[in-house]
């Protein structure tokens, strides 16, 4: 399962009540992808929520695909956004925290932890099989990125 699937929406009750429509739990989730790329009423929003709604929809549903929302660019986007996150320093907790704040949204600590753990592991694997190529500068490349990533 991937990450994006373990993302929930805030207060999300009190959000479909604002909105006076059923949205689903998951960020990533169709109906709640559809709401936020076509703005369905928004503005009965309050002021704070809105904003957060919609940067989440800058940042991440943002692309020039056909099939936008639906096209995986929401997903990889906020994938990205986890690994910088992590890059600043930033622990499951923290990361937690700050997605919370930054776009009313959050996942459990365990979940972020064992994201964080696929990333090392498929790393490891990436690293073993560059050695095999023979391309030490790659793997040295990937050993670095598994480096910071761990830490």
């Amino acid at each position: 399962m991937a990450i994006t699937d373990k993302i929930y929406v805030k207060n999300h009750r009190q959000l479909s009540s604002q909105l006076e429509t059923n949205i689903p739990k998951g960020a990533f989730k169709g109906a709640t992808l559809d709401m936020l790329f076509r703005g369905d009423g928004l503005e009965k929003l309050d002021d704070t929520t809105r904003d957060r709604v919609l940067d989440f929809a800058e940042d991440f549903l943002d692309c020039d695909c056909d099939n936008n929302p639906y096209c995986g660019c929401p997903e990889r986007k906020f994938v990205q956004y986890l690994l910088e996150l992590r890059a600043q320093g930033l622990g499951p907790d923290a990361i937690v925290d700050v997605m919370t704040d930054d776009y009313m949204v959050y996942a459990y600590p365990g979940d972020i932890l064992s994201f964080l753990d696929d990333g090392v592991r498929t790393l490891e694997a990436a690293e073993s099989l560059a050695r095999v190529d023979g391309d030490t500068d790659k793997a040295d490349e990937i050993r670095q990125s598994k480096r910071d990533l761990a830490r």
